[in-house]
């Protein structure tokens, strides 16, 4: 839990000190690869020139999961290329436990899995070619089945961007 709360202060602090700054994406959508411990196909459309909506559809634990969030991205190390982003979302989906043993479970069966999601990052978008990448930490709260807070998705996101 001292982890916990040393992260959160942390994450606080930063957005604290960079919050007055604003970005202007230089591309409008973005489709690529996450790949993470919950890897998967990204989708991030931007709405205004400082707000995003992302979809992710991966898979873990032999199932599919849906995550939709909210981000709100700012210029960072004054170069108009490196965004910080910071948002929040849902997931929704499904595990298959049949036959796969790990240690955090030991029932059998598929259960429906839906709870909320966060995602703190830096983005970095290139102007000579159509790509970004980008590294995140998405912790989630499962409400329904196996309930608690997973915070072990760190991902690395490759797009392609159409302006």
């Amino acid at each position: 839990m001292k982890t916990f709360r040393t992260l959160a202060t942390f994450l606080l602090v930063c957005f604290i000190s960079i919050t007055g700054l604003k970005a202007q994406s230089d591309y409008r959508t973005g489709i690529g690869f996450r790949a993470s411990p919950m890897a998967g196909l990204s989708v991030k459309h931007f709405i205004s020139g400082d707000a995003a909506i992302e979809g992710i559809l991966s898979s873990r634990w032999h199932g599919t999961i849906f995550q939709g969030l909210y981000e709100v991205h700012q210029d960072v190390f004054n170069d108009k290329n490196f965004n910080f982003f910071y948002g929040a979302g849902g997931h929704f989906g499904y595990w298959d436990l049949n036959g796969h043993r790990h240690p955090w479970y030991d029932n059998d069966g598929v259960y429906s899995a839906f709870g909320i999601d966060g995602i703190i990052g830096l983005e970095y978008s290139f102007d000579e070619i159509p790509f970004s990448i980008s590294l995140d930490w998405k912790p989630m709260f499962n409400i329904i089945n196996y309930t608690g807070f997973w915070m072990d998705d760190i991902g690395l996101t490759l797009r392609f961007n159409i302006r």
